[in-house]
């Protein structure tokens, strides 16, 4: 099947061109940064997880968000989702890659990682977290791949496939959890030391995923001839408004926690995150751009005729996902380290390097993205008799 992906027009070819010259300046990035070390990010002994944890850490929540399609087309039969539930598993498939990639690029000695899995250590977090991530890569790489060559032969799946589509639900749900333990389990991390982390993450992903997923399925009808109804793209709606309105209110209730308590060593991560502190406030402007586009997202969400306008749903997903990239892509991993355990302020900001090797990351899961999309339009428009 992949043999698809090697014939194409000029705008596919452009596209990838495209995304290429991003891979290889990031690629020269990363070479410097490999020769001389971390020092040409702005990590530093306060602040030692940056902008790479923050990208592994949003786009895990939206690997896992693929079981907002998963769950109701296998679990509960509801057939609207068929034609986008592969889509959604190769959003997870890219998705998992680049989080790995960042914990790569994260290493000083990236070939240390290979020490998680010769000496594993039982207790440690980071160990279950690359346990459930590569698990759940290979379930749906093995899954999207048994289905979809069913879907091309026109005959069902297997029934063995059904234990496998089966746990990967669950296991959906478990590589955001684990991630969330990450840093709920740092005692000394008042920002993170909160029973609410998990369910707040699994909140933001399933309202950042099927938000990104509708995004895709609109570029899809429009560049391919691809038929997918409207019925699906609207449900997926309702299932990032219900999302993103619990992972707001969330957010409310950490801050109110934080703030109604007045624990200094709670107020201040506030403060800095929102307000800024000691003169320090890099991320405050940030953060309020983040809350802005929340509440206009949930205004366009919740009333139904705005949410079943394609159009205006589209400027919302737009939103929810830039809203939800700000959070944790930016705001909740450096806030966890600013102040220190000693009360002073260590402002933290992504340098060149790290901006460019982040855009290459990004851009090589959109190139597995759009080879893997390729592949499903080139044989659904040939079953479909558009060749």
């Amino acid at each position: 099947m992949i043999e698809k992906a090697l014939t194409g027009s000029k705008r596919y070819w452009g596209w990838i061109g495209f995304l290429m010259i991003f891979i290889i300046i990031g690629a020269l990035f990363y070479i410097r940064q490999y020769n001389v070390g971390l020092g040409v990010t702005g990590l530093s002994r306060d602040v030692p997880w940056g902008f790479y944890i923050a990208q592994f850490t949003f786009l895990v929540g939206v690997a896992a968000s693929a079981v907002m399609v998963v769950l109701p087309y296998y679990l509960h039969n509801y057939k609207a989702f068929g034609k986008i539930t592969v889509l959604g598993e190769f959003v997870a498939i890219s998705s998992v890659i680049m989080c790995m990639t960042f914990i790569f690029v994260d290493m000083g000695q990236p070939f240390r990682i290979l020490n998680v899995f010769l000496h594993p250590t039982l207790n440690s977090l980071m160990f279950w977290d690359t346990v459930v991530l590569s698990g759940y890569l290979v379930l749906n790489i093995l899954i999207s791949y048994v289905t979809f060559s069913s879907e091309r032969k026109g005959i069902a799946p297997p029934r063995w496939i059904k234990p496998f589509i089966i746990l990967s639900i669950p296991w959906a749900v478990s590589i955001h959890t684990v991630t969330a333990f990450l840093y709920s389990g740092l005692e000394g991390r008042a920002f993170w030391l909160t029973a609410i982390l998990a369910p707040r993450f699994l909140a933001s992903a399933f309202a950042a995923g099927p938000a990104l997923l509708i995004i895709l399925v609109l570029i899809v009808r429009k560049v391919s001839k691809l038929e997918i109804e409207d019925e699906p793209i609207r449900k997926l709606g309702v299932i990032v408004a219900y999302a993103m309105a619990v992972n707001v209110f969330f957010v409310l209730m950490e801050v109110f926690t934080g703030v109604y308590s007045d624990i200094p060593e709670h107020v201040h991560h506030f403060e800095y995150l929102y307000l800024g502190l000691d003169g320090h406030s890099k991320l405050a402007p940030w953060m309020w751009v983040s809350n802005i586009l929340a509440v206009f997202s949930l205004v366009l969400l919740i009333v139904p005729r705005f949410r079943n306008s394609l159009n205006i749903l589209v400027m919302a997903c737009v939103a929810v996902f830039i809203s939800l990239w700000i959070d944790k892509g930016l705001g909740m991993v450096v806030t966890g380290f600013v102040p220190n355990p000693f009360g002073e302020v260590v402002e933290y900001w992504p340098t060149v390097p790290e901006f460019f090797i982040t855009l290459s990351i990004y851009a090589l899961g959109a190139l597995i993205l759009t080879v893997l999309y390729k592949v499903v339009i080139s044989i659904r428009e040939q079953v479909a008799g558009y060749h």
